[in-house]
């Protein structure tokens, strides 16, 4: 795989090359920053299900629209910024559509309604849809790729504390106001992470003259040929699906099968997002040193366990539940890292925003198609237990080998 690895200069070299290691890690934080909150956007939904259900009096078919809906308005936003991501300054763009999503947030805050909720959720998944295609974008083209995998973790560990720190914390808030507040609260945060964002991230224009007298659609034409860009779309649909097919329901089980108080459920996210913190970082480190393709197939074959466990846990006392949920955690994020890196080094580095904004609108559709594959796979029995989880998990093992075989296909690029 290495050796297959094409020296091309990156758009952004000039940058990397202005920013001394305090400043990288800076912008490394601040990154990290805003990807938080917008993935806390996302996982908050989760955790919340249980009341959002009773609340607006909806069944669980219901909540998963309500999940698939903000990943394929995401999709779709990425489809939409394909067109232009690549004929903007990445600091500018990147900061506006951040402080439309704060926006978008907060109005999910105030929602009197199931339909109002829906369409929050739609407006925020519109602008935060490619929030993360930029962060991996600004990334690839300011750190080199030898260095990159450590990067992504440090990125990537923006999961990790939304997890360990943010689902919790949103939880109890709610808990001891009402669902609203969470939202609340990421888009305030968003709006403090946008100021800092604008003094830490540099300007990163190289891009443009790449795509001087470029035509529009040129540059999506240009990605869409290329088949070595099309496996790593596919690579990354099959990642994603492999974990959402999962996750979105798995609050729901714990609380419903398993037994888990509603009281405990922060603590799965508390001590899952402990050990991704940590977690995330080793990974990240292995990937520079080992490789991203071994790593990827070490971390990615050990998820296998979890994935079904998880979906089989019910009848386990708590700390069986916390050892199954942690390594599913640690596990299944963690082949992002690796995946990831090898994703943003597969791009042609002039057109390397659009091709991370398709990408992510690969990602967003697999989100919310395993979102309502999920749904309509799980049932209800008459004691209104949860039915078939576990065929969840068997599409899941499926999609993430598939992934597995793409990967080894993925030409890089520096």
């Amino acid at each position: 795989m290495q050796a297959e690895q094409q020296q091309v200069p990156s758009p952004g070299a000039t940058a990397a090359h202005l920013l001394t290691p305090r400043r990288e890690l800076l912008l490394l934080l601040v990154l990290a920053g805003i990807q938080f909150t917008h993935i806390l956007d996302f996982k908050i939904m989760m955790p919340l299900g249980p009341q959002l259900t009773e609340a607006f009096g909806i069944r669980d078919a219901q909540f998963g629209l309500l999940v698939s809906a903000y990943t394929f308005s995401a999709g779709l936003s990425g489809l939409l910024a394909s067109v232009y991501i690549d004929r903007f300054e990445r600091r500018t763009l990147l900061l506006v559509l951040y402080l439309l999503f704060a926006l978008a947030t907060l109005a999910c805050g105030l929602a009197p309604t199931y339909e109002s909720l829906m369409a929050a959720r739609i407006a925020a998944g519109l602008f935060g849809g490619i929030l993360s295609a930029m962060i991996q974008t600004i990334v690839a083209d300011v750190i080199p790729f030898a260095r990159r995998g450590k990067a992504m973790g440090i990125v990537m560990t923006s999961f990790s504390v939304s997890t360990v720190m943010g689902v919790p914390l949103g939880l109890y808030i709610a808990a001891h106001s009402d669902w609203h507040t969470p939202f609340i609260a990421i888009a305030g945060l968003s709006v403090a992470l946008a100021v800092g964002g604008w003094l830490v991230i540099p300007s990163l224009h190289g891009h443009l003259a790449a795509n001087a007298g470029s035509k529009a659609l040129q540059g999506i034409a240009t990605v869409v040929r290329d088949t070595n860009h099309l496996r790593a779309f596919a690579f990354s649909f099959c990642m994603i699906f492999a974990g959402f097919s999962i996750i979105p329901y798995i609050t729901i089980y714990m609380q419903t099968n398993a037994g888990v108080l509603t009281s405990q459920i922060p603590l799965i996210y508390l001590v899952g997002g402990a050990a991704t913190l940590v977690s995330a970082q080793l990974i990240g480190r292995l990937s520079d040193r080992l490789g991203k393709l071994k790593v990827l197939g070490v971390v990615a074959c050990v998820a296998v366990l979890p994935m079904m466990l998880i979906t089989l846990s019910a009848g386990l006392p708590l700390w069986g539940i916390l050892i199954i949920t942690t390594l599913f955690f640690v596990f299944v994020s963690g082949r992002m890292i690796p995946g990831m890196a090898l994703v943003s080094a597969a791009a042609n580095p002039a057109y390397r925003g659009t091709f991370m904004t398709l990408n992510s609108s690969m990602q967003s559709a697999a989100m919310g198609l395993a979102a309502l594959v999920g749904g309509l796979v799980i049932s209800r029995n008459p004691q209104g237990m949860i039915q078939y989880f576990w065929v969840c998990s068997l599409i899941a093992i499926g999609f993430n080998l598939l992934a597995l075989a793409l990967a080894r296909r993925i030409r890089v690029h520096a």
